[in-house]
């Protein structure tokens, strides 16, 4: 049996590129990303990836899951799966940014569950791994908007009627 669990799709004010760095600036998770809290990785092909997420239970604790890096294709898909970490059960989570506009694009994050034990894992999980995602998909929008907007040039117009360039930092 195969599951595919999918994230909100959100639009981002910043070009793909910037969300992209923004997505794989892992150091800085802790600042931002709710469900991801911490990952550790060299971002190569073939290599792990350590993800830290919280408790399934919401006691407040954390977990390391395993997977390995399959795609880097930026400013487009990054792809990494569980491989052979656990028995009766393979996870692939794939991450898209789609260009809309030269300084807009569209994220989503989908996790496609197989194996002998995937409808389990979706019965326990499957509400926890969406719930996780959507929060991703908005904490990323929230995050990147946040940055983009602090380095590109803007216009405010004064009091007196003049106009003063200025940055947003």
């Amino acid at each position: 049996m195969k599951h595919v669990i999918s994230s909100v799709t959100v639009e981002i004010d910043a070009p793909a590129a910037f969300v992209w760095d923004v997505l794989v600036d892992y150091p800085r998770y802790p600042e931002w990303n709710p469900y991801t809290v911490a990952v550790s990785t060299a971002l190569r092909i073939g290599e792990p990836i350590d993800l830290t997420l919280p408790a399934v239970d919401g006691s407040g604790g954390t977990f390391v899951n395993r997977e390995y890096i399959r795609v880097i294709d930026p400013p487009r898909h990054l792809r990494y799966d569980t491989g052979e970490e656990m028995p009766g059960i393979f996870a692939i989570r794939d991450q898209w940014l789609t260009e809309l506009a030269p300084t807009r694009c569209a994220y989503h994050t989908t996790d496609t569950i197989s194996g002998e034990y995937a409808d389990i894992v979706l019965e326990k999980t499957g509400a926890w791994i969406k719930a996780g995602f959507d929060s991703v998909a908005t904490a990323l929008n929230t995050r990147t908007e946040s940055l983009y907007e602090r380095t590109t040039p803007f216009t405010v117009e004064l009091h007196h009627g003049h106009e003063h360039q200025g940055r947003g930092d």
